[in-house]
């Protein structure tokens, strides 16, 4: 029995939803996501989306939660939306961005220049003493996330020293150095 996917998903006020077979579409003040699906079956009462399987077979059953947790996603997206923080963490390590292009600087003989896709916003923060900070937000969460991680991709954090790009609050496992 799938728990996550037989909770209702709440629809907030000033979100839409069109239900067309297979396929979802949710808008909001946001944007507008569009969701294939297949194997459950899909209705709203009283503000609330309800997924429901098909059948009791093993494909079906898996597909359950998942969709309810993307179509859940969607929903918070195009209302409240999601963003991810990045810190640079080392001596040197830069970060700009002019529009949708952040320009990286992460010790390389070359800086990193990557364009964004126009759903990401993005913004930098660099203070005196602390470390550079990369925040990106959309009303897409998949998108946000596969952003932050090619950002995070071009260098990892290291269990040396700690240097890298890692995400705000994420813990680095460390290691010790090399023992005289």
């Amino acid at each position: 029995m799938s728990r996550v996917g037989n909770s209702p998903i709440a629809i907030p006020e000033g979100v839409n939803v069109d239900i067309k077979p297979n396929e979802l579409v949710v808008s909001g003040k946001l944007g507008s996501l569009t969701q294939d699906y297949d194997g459950v079956s899909v209705s709203l009462t009283d503000n609330n989306l309800i997924v429901a399987r098909n059948s009791e077979s093993k494909d079906h059953k898996s597909k359950h939660g998942l969709y309810r947790a993307l179509f859940s996603n969607m929903v918070t997206g195009v209302s409240t939306g999601f963003t991810k923080e990045l810190e640079l963490v080392g001596v040197g390590y830069r970060a700009s961005n002019t529009g949708q292009k952040l320009d990286i600087a992460l010790g390389f003989s070359h800086n990193i220049v990557l364009e964004l896709p126009s759903e990401v916003k993005v913004e930098t923060v660099s203070e005196k003493g602390k470390n550079p900070i990369i925040k990106l937000s959309s009303y897409d969460k998949q998108l946000v996330g596969m952003v932050a991680a090619k950002i995070r991709s071009f260098r990892k954090p290291e269990p040396y020293k700690g240097k890298g790009v890692r995400f705000v609050g994420e813990q680095i496992r460390r290691k010790a150095g090399k023992s005289a």
